[in-house]
């Protein structure tokens, strides 16, 4: 598990191999994750929109942004946890991702950016 902090908002990751899936003739490596946002600021937060960088070791990165996660906005008051499931599908065993989430703290109004920390992607052989 990775764990970072800004700005009193913690962020831990925790991944997962699943499995091999063959998509259009194409192997596809999944794993997933579990992202856990525990607010440990004085300020009620609301999670806006997301961007990651997702790093295959045998293709392009690839650029993800959009608004919430999972189809969600969570607001957060202070000592709330907010956790969710998601995952993503490489061409290669061994990739990593990190982004950030864009917040706003609903009391002053200020957007600010919580950094999603660094986390591998690899199938257990390679974790070793």
């Amino acid at each position: 598990m990775v764990e970072q902090i800004t700005k009193g908002i913690k962020i831990s990751v925790k991944t997962n191999f699943n499995s091999v899936s063959n998509r259009n003739n194409t192997a596809y490596y999944v794993f997933s994750y579990v992202v856990t946002i525990e607010n440990h600021s004085e300020h009620t937060v609301k999670l806006t929109d997301r961007f990651w960088k997702i790093y295959d070791s045998l293709s392009a990165t690839e650029l993800v942004s959009g608004p919430g996660v999972v189809g969600q906005t969570p607001t957060l008051k202070p000592k709330d946890v907010y956790t969710y499931n998601s995952g993503c599908f490489l061409k290669s065993n061994m990739g990593a991702m990190k982004g950030f989430y864009t917040m706003i703290n609903l009391e002053t109004y200020e957007q600010f950016k919580v950094y999603i920390p660094t986390f591998n992607l690899a199938i257990p052989a390679l974790s070793n």
